[in-house]
């Protein structure tokens, strides 16, 4: 039997959304959610149906598929089944026409979108996306236990067990696919989610040597050559671990849904080149300093303008990327999804609270290397960042 997300736990989070609506946008009207990981994280299952909440009245879950399951999975107290859109209008969710509904507007296609206006007529569409990701950037108890229980899971297996996968003539494609099963038999969830659209990313960004500088169209510092261009991910079939290698991993690892992020490096064979390990260094060392900063009332936009203007302009040659291809943030909040706000990255200006979540990953490109750094998920507390991924600060020498 899976376990159910608790009705008190369902009511807080509806009754959150709601307070930031009120706070944010008090004259709206009503909500509709279309997404599965909104759905989820209000209701407690991942079907397809409409979640329609509504300023005055109860929410209500609208099931096309599988009502079953739904009944089975949640503790959501107002599931209902439809066949269409028709059927919640008809039975009164519609009413009048509304003068503005809140959508998801970052997600939902446009046909769909059609479709549901067809039987929920309004004069406005209205992002509720912003809002949402609000509520859920603060994490409550129930959350942060599965996140401390995606971290102590994703720091065994990159810390204590990856070692051991590695030997000398293995590709890329075989360690990507040996990480998952050890990863899923560990207990992570087998899938981590994205916001980002069109994001295919299977197990892990991973290289070895200069393949973890290779471009992709993923907005990260990392690289990834892939299987080919149809298939660019888990890893190339014909790179094969050589002595000397700078290998990559970067990879999200899920808990009943919560997923933490975790970058680990590894030297096969030999100890890596000076410049590298003394690149690597600095990396780490700014990790913990940005961890230090990640205290409730902290700007995150100001974090990341103050560490921009502190690093040593020859650090900053190939910083969080390689060549162009460099990423404009340091570190990003995590929990139902990899990509969620807050971002330390310019025009993030709402200040951190405690129970937010974020993965710290400076991170360097060094040509005939590879991309060296560290990535760790950090807990916002009072103190400062609190790792739920361990602190080994890499790379971690593995004898050939």
């Amino acid at each position: 039997m899976n376990p159910q997300v608790p009705l008190s736990e369902l009511t807080g989070r509806i009754q959150a959304f709601r307070a930031r609506m009120d706070a944010a946008q008090p004259d709206w009207e009503m909500a509709a959610f279309l997404g599965k990981v909104n759905q989820y994280y209000l209701t407690g299952t991942r079907q397809d149906g409409v979640l329609l909440v509504p300023r005055d009245g109860e929410a209500v879950f609208w099931v096309r598929r599988s009502f079953e399951r739904a009944a089975e999975e949640s503790c959501f107290p107002n599931l209902r089944p439809m066949k269409s859109f028709r059927d919640a209008a008809t039975a009164g969710a519609a009413a009048a026409p509304r003068r503005r509904i809140h959508l998801e507007t970052g997600l939902v296609p446009f046909a769909l979108l059609q479709r549901f206006l067809k039987y929920f007529p309004c004069q406005e569409v209205a992002a509720v996306d912003p809002h949402i990701a609000g509520v859920r950037a603060v994490k409550r108890p129930y959350e942060l236990a599965l996140l401390e229980r995606a971290g102590a899971l994703h720091r065994r297996v990159l810390e204590d067990a990856a070692p051991a996968l590695l030997r000398a003539g293995m590709t890329e494609a075989e360690l990507a696919c040996e990480l998952y099963a050890l990863m899923v038999r560990e207990g992570h969830d087998g899938t981590v989610g994205f916001s980002q659209f069109n994001v295919d990313i299977a197990v892990a960004q991973l290289g070895f040597g200069e393949n973890s500088l290779y471009p992709t169209s993923f907005d990260g510092p990392g690289g990834c050559r892939g299987l080919n261009s149809a298939a660019p991910v888990l890893g190339s079939r014909e790179r094969k671990l050589q002595k000397g290698d700078w290998v990559f991993v970067d990879l999200g690892c899920g808990v009943e849904g919560y997923a933490t992020d975790k970058t680990m490096t590894y030297m096969f064979g030999a100890p890596p080149p000076e410049a590298a390990l003394e690149a690597h260094r600095q990396c780490v060392e700014l990790q913990l300093r940005l961890a230090a900063l990640l205290k409730p009332g902290a700007i995150p936009s100001a974090i990341y303008a103050r560490i921009l203007a502190e690093l040593d302009p020859r650090f900053q040659v190939n910083f969080m990327g390689c060549g162009n291809r460099r990423s404009a943030f340091l570190g990003h909040g995590v929990g139902l999804q990899i990509d969620e706000p807050p971002v330390i990255a310019e025009g993030f200006d709402e200040p951190l609270a405690e129970g937010m979540v974020l993965a710290l990953e400076p991170k360097k490109g060094v040509p005939g290397v590879g991309l060296v750094g560290t990535e760790n998920t950090y807990l916002v507390t009072p103190a400062g960042g609190r790792s739920l991924t361990g602190s080994h600060p890499g790379p971690i020498l593995v004898s050939s």
